[in-house]
């Protein structure tokens, strides 16, 4: 045997082993009406994506009129001064792109990816839009059905469809959270023209917003185009109003058990958090790779692998602008119960506040938050979503290369100060789903 041959192995390399550097260049302007400009180049493939972000979310509704951001994001596809109706959508097929749009709590974002000689037409579009309202009554009672019947899809009739709108209510007992993203259907039923109006122009304005150009593109002629489409959208009548967020400490475990239409018992745990960015978010983030990321995380081995405990499982965090979720989820194999499932978590948990993660269970969690941040930036369309969050969320767009250091400069022990002060049995919501026959 050659001894020598095995002392000579190469040691693992550790995350910061010739870690690769994330470095997106970009460029920043702003035009006199407020709209931020953000442009990046990349020649790699001729493809560019256009996104637009306006900075409101569901947490800039009221009670009595929520549900307005979503509506919005489905009204402004139902035309503009000089696209008519499903003419936006024919536009962008005809170019050779596709185009999409989505409304968090925070945000409502609007984008296209299109081959990169079209992209006047993707400003033309966008800036048709954002210049004035032209929304009709019949388009506003359309996308209300609209919105119902996607209530109806992807809510009432799917299996758990309401586990995140419970939860949500649950977390948050009060403030501009408690209310789900699609709102309250009644609350869409009784507004009018005149409402949605005022939302258009409170919230849509190039002061409210940041455009973002990410791909194949000469730079000097993509900053005349939006200037030209641009420039001369006047800015908002007032100040955005801001937003008093409010919420209430949870100061015991809330339960809530639901018997419907699901094919197994499920259990949910959600801890209230803080939000993205803060450093405790980074750290319970590590917290949530080393419980559950691959095949060899703690809760794989313990639930699915040792006790085939469960059919499906996950620990992720939710981060927004104001708080955020730490979530567990687990659907559960015949013969065993939810009480069974959230022990085992819960002695995970304890686990992790004892002590120290094991070195190679920190690397692989490190390794894996890297692998994530290269796949989000991997393409132009989540680069251009990656520089609009930054910027509208943190006020700072240089954050798409500095972020990623933010999570790796977490330490184990860190990760046992997160879990101890924020993962608190006490203080937390437990949902429990059961089928409608089950007698458990």
């Amino acid at each position: 045997m050659n001894k020598a041959r095995y002392d000579t192995r190469p040691s693992r390399p550790g995350v910061d082993a010739a870690r690769p550097t994330v470095n997106v260049k970009f460029s920043e302007f702003q035009l006199e009406n407020g709209l931020s400009v953000i442009l990046r180049i990349d020649r790699s493939v001729p493809v560019l994506a256009v996104d637009v972000c306006y900075h409101v979310g569901s947490k800039n509704e009221k009670e009595g009129k929520t549900g307005f951001a979503h509506l919005f994001e489905h009204l402004m596809f139902e035309g503009s001064e000089h696209v008519s109706k499903g003419e936006f959508d024919h536009y962008i097929s005809l170019a050779g792109g596709y185009n999409n749009a989505y409304t968090t709590e925070d945000v409502t974002n609007y984008y296209e990816v299109l081959p990169s000689n079209q992209l006047a037409l993707a400003l033309w579009l966008e800036s048709d839009r954002m210049l004035k309202f032209t929304v009709t009554e019949e388009a506003l009672a359309t996308q209300r059905e609209v919105v119902k019947e996607e209530k109806r899809w992807r809510i009432d009739n799917r299996p758990y469809g309401d586990a995140s709108e419970k939860l949500q209510e649950l977390i948050f007992p009060v403030g501009q959270y408690h209310w789900p993203v699609i709102g309250s259907m009644d609350d869409l039923n009784a507004a009018g023209m005149g409402d949605v109006r005022h939302f258009y122009e409170t919230y849509y304005t190039p002061d409210n917003a940041v455009l973002v150009v990410s791909g194949d593109f000469d730079e000097s002629e993509a900053e005349k185009l939006v200037r030209r489409y641009f420039a001369d959208i006047p800015h908002a009548k007032a100040p955005v109003p801001p937003v008093r967020f409010e919420d209430r400490a949870l100061t015991k475990s809330v339960e809530k058990t639901l018997r419907g239409n699901v094919p197994a018992p499920a259990v949910l745990a959600a801890y209230k958090i803080p939000p993205e960015g803060s450093p405790e978010y980074y750290q319970l983030s590590q917290a949530a790779k080393i419980l559950s990321d691959g095949n060899s995380s703690r809760l794989y081995k313990r639930l699915l692998y040792d006790q085939q405990a469960v059919s499906e499982f996950d620990v992720s965090i939710e981060g927004m602008e104001k708080a955020g979720v730490f979530l567990f989820s687990a659907f559960l194999a015949p013969g065993h119960s939810t009480e069974e499932v959230l022990g085992i978590f819960d002695e995970e948990v304890r686990k992790l506040k004892k002590s120290l993660v094991r070195p190679y269970e920190f690397e692989k969690a490190r390794n894996s938050t890297l692998s994530s941040y290269v796949s989000r930036l991997s393409t132009n369309s989540g680069v251009a979503d990656a520089l609009a969050h930054y910027h509208t969320i943190f006020k700072d767009t240089g954050l798409i290369n500095s972020e990623v250091d933010r999570e790796l400069s977490v330490t184990r022990e860190a990760v046992i100060r997160a879990a101890g002060d924020l993962l608190d049995e006490e203080k937390r919501v437990v949902l429990t789903y059961f089928p409608s026959d089950d007698n458990d």
